[in-house]
């Protein structure tokens, strides 16, 4: 954000998208939100003067020139999204209209917010802590209902609550420690070593608890990459088309049909698949077919999940299964029989049978594919769940410090060391929520999200 502007400045942006629609909504907040739209609002009362959480009628005009017909709802500090003064002013959906009511505004000493800065407002005036105002921007990303209920979790405060938690018990436990070390002379012990090594070990595995759920909330998030490889042939195509109820890819019998890879997303009891149908991997002549060949290579790096297709009248391609290793690990390659429907007899090994032209064996491909991401681990509805890089490396971090407390205890070390590390530990939990932060680290998480929010 730039720093040149400052937090006490009146700002306004759309809160709804660019673009012609029924209604579009302007937010002003800040302390001269109601003086600015009182100097441009006609509608029989004076928006300074209205209580809090109503919505009045009237007319936009500026320079004697009616703009629109608006709603304008108040927000009286503090019990408003910002905690500041708010308005927000309902128009027609015209893009020229948005303009219009802003470029008045901005007449009116309010200037044009940056990306995420009522959200940043909401944080620093105490509104929600870091790790909600994240997930502020993952519920607005949501694509899936998981995603979409783990984002709400985050924003109602679970993950919060549960690190904050663990930081006040590190609170109170160096507290004491640092206590002691004020009367050293008195040779006073307010907490014994074994409970402070009790209360570590309780934190540390708190700690794994969470850092466990990563790869599930990661997955939550972000979905998942899915490639489908394998032979010319084999019914990689009819797969994606099967999957996405659509005829996506162009399936022909002659080899090499698929030139690019086709990317479509599928959902999946709650989680998002990418999936990719590439190119036949073989030695060609053809330089378009070859260069499909090369992305359907880049494509298998970058997979979290690669599907091995094999049919029933070609069989195993030991060769390629031999180059997939070498291009990802085995645990991500899932390996499918196709075209069952043709003959029951198979003299391989498969994780799953199916048919991509009758959808025999679809469902178990499914539970097949979420084992692989998410393990047979369960979440319950209420569980914190970690999905956010920067909070796994800040628990990651602070269960190195705690291994540092506990090393220090076990070495006989003098109180001092123990503290710095269990305070250092407390710091990282506290980034996660924002008890200790940087303009650096307000500044990264805020850019990436949409002006207006």
């Amino acid at each position: 954000m730039n720093n040149f502007f400052s937090n006490d400045d009146t700002i306004t942006a759309p809160a709804t998208p660019a673009g012609v629609g029924a209604i579009s909504v302007i937010r002003v907040s800040g302390n001269d939100s109601f003086k600015s739209v009182d100097s441009v609002f006609r509608g029989g009362v004076k928006i300074s003067e209205a209580q809090s959480h109503t919505i009045h009628y009237g007319k936009i005009n500026y320079n004697n020139e009616v703009i629109d017909d608006v709603l304008v709802s108040v927000f009286h500090k503090p019990n408003s999204y910002t905690g500041e003064d708010s308005v927000e002013i309902s128009t027609h959906g015209s893009p020229l209209i948005v303009e219009k009511i802003i470029s008045a505004l901005i007449r009116q000493n309010v200037r044009m917010a940056e990306p995420g800065e009522f959200t940043k407002r909401a944080f620093l005036n105490g509104k929600i802590d870091l790790a909600q105002a994240e997930a502020v921007i993952d519920v607005i990303n949501s694509r899936t209902e998981a995603s979409l209920r783990g984002a709400r979790n985050q924003l109602d405060g679970l993950l919060s609550q549960k690190v904050d938690s663990l930081r006040e018990s590190l609170i109170t436990t160096s507290s004491l420690i640092e206590l002691e070390l004020d009367f050293a002379e008195e040779d006073l012990e307010f907490m014994s070593l074994q409970q402070i090594l009790k209360n570590i070990d309780e934190i540390i595995a708190e700690i794994d608890k969470l850092l466990s759920t990563y790869s599930f909330g990661k997955v939550i998030r972000d979905g998942v990459n899915v490639s489908l490889v394998g032979k010319p042939n084999v019914g990689k195509s009819s797969l994606l088309n099967y999957l996405v109820k659509e005829s996506r890819a162009i399936v022909s019998e002659v080899p090499g049909t698929t030139r690019d890879v086709i990317k479509e997303e599928i959902s999946v009891d709650g989680i998002l698949f990418r999936v990719s149908d590439t190119a036949g991997i073989r030695l060609t002549e053809d330089s378009i077919e070859k260069e499909g060949v090369i992305r359907s290579r880049d494509s298998v790096r970058n997979a979290d999940i690669v599907i091995f297709i094999n049919d029933v009248i070609s069989g195993f391609g030991e060769d390629l299964y031999k180059e997939l290793l070498e291009l990802s690990k085995e645990e991500r390659i899932l390996t499918l029989t196709n075209k069952i429907d043709i003959s029951s007899k198979v003299t391989f090994d498969a994780d799953v049978r199916i048919s991509a032209l009758t959808g025999e064996g679809i469902e178990s491909l499914f539970s097949k594919m979420k084992e692989k991401v998410i393990g047979s681990k369960s979440y319950s509805e209420r569980t914190a769940v970690v999905s956010n890089a920067r909070h796994f490396y800040a628990l990651e971090k602070s269960k190195e410090f705690l291994e540092n407390a506990k090393g220090s205890i076990e070495n006989k070390m003098t109180g001092e060391f123990i503290a710095v590390d269990l305070r250092n530990a407390e710091s990282s939990l506290g980034e996660i929520i924002g008890k200790v932060t940087t303009d650096d680290i307000l500044n990264n998480i805020f850019a990436k999200f949409c002006i207006g929010k």
